[in-house]
């Protein structure tokens, strides 16, 4: 991390007259300013006013960034780790990166110059190179939520995303569904990469051909479901899939408006699975049949987790705790019609 001194040495001042020049500019000649935020703009350094604020209230700051806020998950998430951090004391800086991981590089240069004393996030495809570019923060302690990044040293709270998937999978063939298409998140993103291992492995011990076919990739969105379920169901009657898996609760809201807009009905045409649980998958007709996470319970033990650490004062080798999922058996799901 840039220090003040760094600042000093290249300004030929004092440290001292940095802090000055930076809080106080009225305190100092005009020449030596103006060569202080020449010397500070250089390093890229930045003044942490709130943080030293924060630290004269003896209130302690965590960064948290997530994937999709507007996202009921996410937003569940967020209020666990609020919680959890209001219990010990701490405030949250939110950043809600919209998956874009231009605007989590932006965001983690952001938290830079508050100074939390660690940080949470649900990972970007891009997380592992934002964090090995901002030094400072990737010595911070680090739990990523839902997802992992890869990035050594970094503490995990996930789900049996692996398991999850292949529940529902089964609940399908057990219904006789052979022809089962998935809904799949972002690819490079690892819950996206196991919830469609556990659909590989369903298929395979039911004895049915994994088929590429009926994989489409709707991006962890809304609208990305909507397009990937079109372009499966809109597949001959012959070859369309009698079922559809979906990978998260955003694409299941593009995947019904899909099926709704293609004149077919739920479950009568189309069985459907959501992994994830939202209030509106209740409250649909029919009631959505769901893979629930405890999306509270892992922003909440991820924060304690991280205030754990904080308290240690001390790096620990990386551990990853993963949650139980449960199937939720509601009226989105029967036996196949083959006759369309």
């Amino acid at each position: 991390m840039i220090k003040i001194a760094d600042v000093a040495n290249i300004a030929k001042v004092s440290p001292s007259t940095v802090s000055r020049a930076l809080t106080k500019p009225d305190l100092v000649a005009r020449e030596t300013r103006e060569r202080v935020l020449q010397a500070a703009q250089q390093l890229g350094y930045q003044p942490n006013k709130l943080a030293r604020g924060l630290r004269k209230q003896k209130n302690h700051l965590l960064g948290l960034i997530v994937g999709d806020i507007l996202a009921p998950f996410h937003a569940t998430l967020a209020k666990g780790v609020q919680d959890a951090a209001e219990k010990h004391g701490y405030m949250v800086f939110l950043f809600n990166s919209d998956e874009q991981p231009e605007k989590e590089a932006r965001y983690l240069q952001e938290l830079q110059s508050h100074l939390p004393e660690g940080l949470l996030l649900v990972p970007t495809a891009q997380t592992r190179q934002h964090l090995h570019g901002f030094p400072s923060m990737r010595n911070l302690p680090i739990i990523e939520l839902d997802r992992t990044s890869g990035t050594p040293g970094v503490h995990a709270v996930l789900v049996e995303n692996i398991l999850g998937a292949r529940e529902a999978v089964e609940h399908l063939i057990q219904l006789g569904h052979r022809r089962i298409g998935m809904v799949a998140g972002e690819p490079v993103i690892t819950t996206a990469q196991e919830r469609l291992e556990g659909y590989r492995q369903a298929l395979e011990q039911a004895g049915i051909t994994f088929d590429e076919r009926l994989v489409a990739i709707g991006y962890h969105k809304e609208e990305g479901g909507y397009a990937a379920a079109l372009e499966l169901l809109r597949r001959p009657p012959a070859d369309r899939p009698t079922a559809l898996f979906v990978g998260n609760s955003e694409m299941a809201a593009g995947t019904v408006q899909a099926i709704r807009d293609l004149d077919l009905r739920i479950p009568d045409q189309v069985s459907l699975v959501s992994f994830d649980d939202t209030r509106w998958a209740q409250l649909m007709k029919p009631a959505l049949t769901v893979v629930a996470q405890p999306a509270y319970e892992i922003g909440f033990l991820a924060c304690e987790t991280l205030v754990s650490l904080l308290r240690q004062k001390k790096s620990l080798d990386s551990q990853t705790l993963r949650l139980k999922t449960r199937l939720l058996i509601r009226q989105s799901t029967t036996r196949p019609n083959e006759e369309g």
